[in-house]
């Protein structure tokens, strides 16, 4: 078995002047959880599209388990969308056993209720779910053909801060079980809670990959002081990433940068001192934040 479940080489593809994916490539580890992360319009969406097979691909490879894909491979994968209607006026216990009906060697009810902590409200009309609720019936449809592989697009986007950490719990389940996971979010703690590794996409490009710490770490030194006046930043340093709330500045020598600032006469209202996160690395990328 290779060590890598997924090789993706030189994915590219077009759509009339715009070039969505320009020679993507990575692989994905068995098992890890593997983060694509990006803004809207990057070209992450066409290229998680391609990877489940939605998509085609105008050139590029993309090997599973070390050869080509065949038609076996969407027997041997999970997806759950960003966007899924769930039928009306079935339980979730009959959506279980609707989905479970359309493949060979289901697993088994009982241990996708268990495992995605469905017990509350098994028989709960579909229409009744609240949104964490329905993510985690449509994360067990995703399971319910034993995959090797699942892909999560966006899957706690409008949950609340509870529902999201038990949606990460979930997942973290789901891995420790030998599951290799794709994520897509647009939060950026939680690829970084849940993540083995990380590919930032930007104009149809990948622009860093590894993990969230090796990305911090060669990336960042030190500490940043952010300002809501930009203007505020820029009269002491010249290296100053404007953000949405003010600026932003890299410093190796925090106690130092301070006193220049005070001896400039410059207000330290507002002022925040914090280590560097994969937001800021994303700004730091590509000059923007990643849910633009």
């Amino acid at each position: 078995m290779p060590t890598h479940i997924l090789q993706v080489n030189q994915l590219y593809r077009r759509f009339g002047d715009v070039q969505a994916v320009n020679g993507i490539s990575f692989s994905v580890a068995a098992g890890t959880c593997f983060g694509l992360l990006g803004p809207n319009g990057a070209g992450k969406t066409t290229t998680i599209e391609i990877l489940e097979g939605v998509k085609q691909a105008d050139d590029g490879e993309v090997m599973f388990e070390g050869k080509p894909r065949t038609s076996e491979y969407a027997k041997m994968i999970g997806i759950q969308f960003q966007h899924t209607a769930l039928q009306d006026f079935l339980t979730v216990r009959e959506s279980l056993d609707l989905f479970a009906a359309l493949y060979p060697n289901p697993r088994s009810v009982d241990e996708l209720i268990q495992l995605c902590a469905l017990e509350d409200f098994i028989d709960r009309d579909n229409r009744k779910l609240s949104g964490g609720q329905k993510q985690r019936l449509l994360l067990a449809i995703a399971l319910i053909n034993q995959p090797k592989l699942v892909f999560l697009d966006e899957p706690t986007t409008g949950l609340d801060p509870q529902a999201r950490r038990h949606f990460w719990s979930l997942i973290r389940s789901i891995k420790a079980q030998g599951t290799t996971i794709i994520l897509t979010t647009h939060y950026m703690d939680e690829a970084e809670q849940l993540c083995d590794e990380i590919a930032i996409v930007d104009r149809g490009e990948i622009i860093a990959s590894g993990s969230p710490s090796q990305l911090l770490n060669a990336h960042f030194e030190g500490a940043i002081i952010s300002l809501p006046d930009a203007d505020d930043l820029q009269a002491v340093f010249a290296d100053v990433t404007k953000t949405e709330t003010g600026a932003d500045y890299i410093s190796s020598d925090v106690a130092g940068d301070l006193a220049k600032l005070q001896a400039k006469g410059i207000s330290l209202d507002g002022l925040l001192v914090k280590h560097p996160n994969l937001e800021d690395l994303f700004l730091k990328l590509t000059g923007h934040s990643l849910r633009a």
